[in-house]
C-alpha cells in the first residue's frame, strides 16, 4: 500500500511539474543549474515525490500582488517545510535529507516559470526568504531551560551531476538533531541546527559570517560545530586552511579555477577573505573522540603546502601546532580544499576577529554512497554520542 501511495504521488509530481514547464514557455527568471536536475532526480527516483503538499500556496501565489504579503507568504511556506521535514525525520525516522532539497528546488522552479506581477529583482529577493526560512534560519531559538546551548550546521547534497541519488548525512544530522535535548553528567544541552547551499557564491558573499556573527559577538551560545560529509570515517578538522584547492564545481556547477598546484583565496563580499593561511580549531576533541559507534573518530591534523619552486611539489604532512605552519601557503586544510573545509576555516576566522572563546570546529562523517537509510542513521547517533560527551568540556 505504501509503494503505490508513493507511485501515485510521483506520477502527480511528474504531472504538476510537466505542466508547469510545458505552460511556461520562457521562464521570468531562468532556472539554476540546481533547479534543471529536478527532471532527472524524478526520474531515477532520488526523491519522494508526496513528501510536502504544497498545493495551497501555488493557489495563493497566483493572487499574490503585494511584496509584503508574498514574502510572508513565502516564508510562512519554507517555514512550514522545514518544521515538516523535521517532524518527517525525527518522528518517524525517515534518514533522508533529500526530499527536503529537492522540494525546495521545486517550489523555486514554479515561482520562476509561472507568471507575477513582481519583477525579476523582486522574485530573486522573495526567492531568498524561501531559502532563509526553509533552511532553518527562522528557528534558530534556544526556548528550552538548559545549561548549554550548542549550534551545528550541515550541507545539502553535493556532486549531484555524479550521482544524482547522493544524500548527505551532514543535512540529515540538522534534520534529526534540530531541537534535541541532550544530557550528560548532570549537563544539558539545547542543539539548534541550519542548512548551508553548497554554492561559492553563498561563501563569498558572506552567508557564513552573517549567520554567526551575532553569537560570536555576543558569546551567546557554547559550541558551535560544522558538519559536513567526508571520508571514510569520522574526521575533527584539526587544522583548516584558507585557500579553495579541489577541482570540483559547486551545486551550481561553477569552478574558481583552484586546484593544488594554484590554491586561490576566498572572497569576503569584495575584499580578499583573509592573509591567515591556517586556523586551528577548538572543539573539545579528546571527549568527542569517546564517542561509541562502528567509526573510527580521528583527531586530523594532515595538511598540504605549497611547495617551493626548487621543491618543485607540495607538502603533505601532520601538524603538530600552528608554529609548524608559519610562512607557510596553505593548499589543503585538515579538512580539505572544497566548502567543508571552508566553513570551518570562516567560522574560526571570525570566532577569533570577534575575541570569542566558543568552541568551534568541523566534523567531517563518513561519506554515504548515493543513498543508506542504516548507514545515515549509525552517523546520526554516532554525531549525537560525539556532542552529549563534549558537553562536561564547554
Amino acid at each position: 500500500m505504501v509503494k503505490i501511495k508513493l507511485l501515485i504521488g510521483a506520477l502527480a509530481f511528474c504531472t504538476f511539474y510537466s505542466t508547469i514547464a510545458a505552460d511556461a514557455v520562457k521562464p521570468a527568471i531562468a532556472l539554476s543549474v540546481e533547479e534543471l536536475r529536478i527532471d532527472k532526480a524524478i526520474n531515477t527516483g532520488a526523491t519522494i515525490n508526496n513528501y510536502y503538499d504544497w498545493t495551497a500556496f501555488q493557489t495563493q501565489w497566483l493572487k499574490q500582488s503585494n511584496i509584503s504579503q508574498a514574502r510572508q507568504a513565502l516564508t510562512t511556506l519554507g517555514d512550514d517545510l522545514w518544521q515538516h521535514s523535521k517532524r518527517q525525520s525525527q518522528q518517524t525516522l525517515l534518514m533522508d535529507d533529500r526530499p527536503l532539497y529537492w522540494t525546495r528546488l521545486a517550489i523555486i522552479s514554479y515561482l520562476k516559470t509561472n507568471p507575477s506581477i513582481f519583477n525579476n529583482n523582486q522574485l530573486i529577493s522573495l526567492i531568498e526568504s524561501l531559502e532563509k526560512s526553509s533552511r532553518g534560519h527562522n528557528d534558530l531559538d534556544f526556548v528550552e531551560r538548559t545549561d548549554k546551548r550548542i549550534l551545528i550546521t550541515g550541507f545539502d547534497p553535493f556532486l549531484l551531476d555524479r550521482n544524482i541519488s547522493q544524500s548527505n548525512p551532514s543535512g540529515l544530522a540538522a534534520l534529526m538533531l534540530d531541537g534535541l535535548v541532550i544530557k550528560y553528567k548532570g549537563v544539558t544541552a539545547e542543539i539548534n541546527t541550519v542548512m548551508i547551499p553548497v554554492r561559492y557564491e553563498d561563501f563569498d558573499e558572506g552567508e557564513i559570517e552573517a549567520l554567526l556573527a551575532p553569537y560570536y559577538a555576543l558569546n551567546s551560545v557554547d559550541m558551535i560545530a560544522t558538519i559536513s560529509m567526508g571520508r571514510s570515517n569520522f574526521d575533527l578538522e584539526h587544522f583548516p586552511s584558507l585557500r579553495r584547492s579541489a577541482a570540483i564545481p559547486d551545486n551550481s556547477n561553477i569552478y574558481t579555477g583552484a586546484n593544488r598546484h594554484s590554491p586561490l583565496v576566498p572572497k569576503l563580499q569584495a575584499s580578499q577573505l583573509s592573509d591567515i593561511e591556517f586556523v586551528e580549531f577548538s572543539l573539545p576533541y579528546k571527549a568527542m573522540m569517546k564517542a561509541k559507534g562502528p567509526y573510527k573518530i580521528n583527531d586530523n591534523r594532515m595538511v598540504t603546502t605549497l611547495g617551493s619552486e626548487s621543491e618543485r611539489k607540495n607538502r603533505k604532512f601532520t601538524v603538530t601546532s600552528l608554529s609548524d605552519l608559519a610562512n607557510k601557503v596553505s593548499v589543503n586544510g585538515s579538512g580539505g580544499g572544497y566548502l567543508s573545509n571552508e566553513i570551518s576555516y570562516r567560522s574560526i576566522l571570525l570566532r577569533n576577529r570577534l575575541g570569542s572563546d566558543i568552541p568551534t570546529g568541523h566534523i567531517h562523517t563518513p561519506s554515504i554512497r548515493k543513498f543508506n537509510a542504516d548507514k545515515n542513521q549509525q552517523v546520526i547517533e554516532q554525531i549525537k554520542a560525539m556532542l552529549t560527551l563534549a558537553l562536561t568540556e564547554i
